[in-house]
């Protein structure tokens, strides 16, 4: 038998209760057929699931007189995280719904979404072209594939100056993209896998008041970028005089999968 695949989310604080962490585990459970591994890196494991791995949030090794740990998930590129092996990394604000084997099936070192994909084009950026090309590369965090261990350069190249990254870069992911692309490591996942629920499952302006929102053909994962956050969402919310958000019984059964 082939080794387990690793899936690994990260919770703390008090914004994502227990429930997210399991709906997502149940979610991989039903959409993953390969040997995996379900890993939660908290500062509470309390309420989980008993089959998430609950580890300790990993140090994202801040210098004295550092103390932003806005950019803790960049700690998962330790080379001493303690796992070894493929992992796909997952925010626990998403819903599964179709085969994540895919997303193990692509050659190459690293892959994520691009964030441009998640969001409808922006022709003012263009005003300024190389910023605009920069931000094209950016790939979206919520979603990423590596190997643990094998690109600890992107928290080094971090903990060599966080000033200088947190100045320079709005969020880590930014950073973390134009690490990877210097070493030519950054991939897309193919576009249509990683959909916005805002941009790509509810209907564009007033047509959003006679249609409901639906899944696009060939989503993997629905992400929610931007707003109205996950749960906002679920629960009916979010609605804009220009954007009305229907019936979403369909995405709230999938992300409660399994449950029962």
């Amino acid at each position: 038998m082939s080794e387990p695949v690793l899936i690994l989310t990260m919770k703390w604080g008090t914004l994502y209760g227990p429930d997210y962490v399991n709906n997502l585990a149940r979610g991989v459970r039903e959409n993953l057929a390969r040997p995996h591994r379900f890993i939660c890196f908290t500062d509470d494991a309390a309420g989980l699931d008993e089959g998430v791995e609950a580890l300790p949030l990993p140090d994202l090794g801040l210098p004295p007189g550092h103390k932003d740990s806005r950019w803790r998930k960049l700690a998962l590129f330790r080379r001493d995280l303690g796992l070894e092996g493929t992992a796909l990394f997952l925010d626990l604000d998403q819903v599964i719904v179709d085969s994540l084997d895919p997303f193990f099936d692509l050659p190459g070192d690293f892959y994520i979404i691009r964030d441009d994909d998640l969001f409808r084009a922006k022709p003012l950026r263009r005003v300024n072209p190389e910023r605009d090309a920069f931000l094209h590369s950016v790939g979206n965090s919520s979603v990423f594939r590596y190997r643990v261990g094998e690109h600890a350069y992107i928290l080094d190249a971090f903990l060599a100056d966080p000033a200088a990254a947190t100045a320079k870069y709005e969020i880590s992911q930014q950073f973390q993209s134009a690490q990877l692309a210097a070493h030519g490591h950054l991939n897309y996942w193919p576009k249509g896998w990683c959909v916005s629920f805002k941009n790509d499952c509810v209907p564009r302006g007033f047509a959003s008041y006679f249609r409901d929102p639906a899944l696009p053909a060939g989503a993997k994962i629905v992400v929610f970028a931007g707003n109205p956050k996950m749960d906002v969402a679920l629960r009916g919310g979010g609605q804009k005089w220009y954007r009305r958000i229907g019936d979403v019984s369909w995405l709230r059964k999938l992300w409660e999968q399994g449950r029962g």
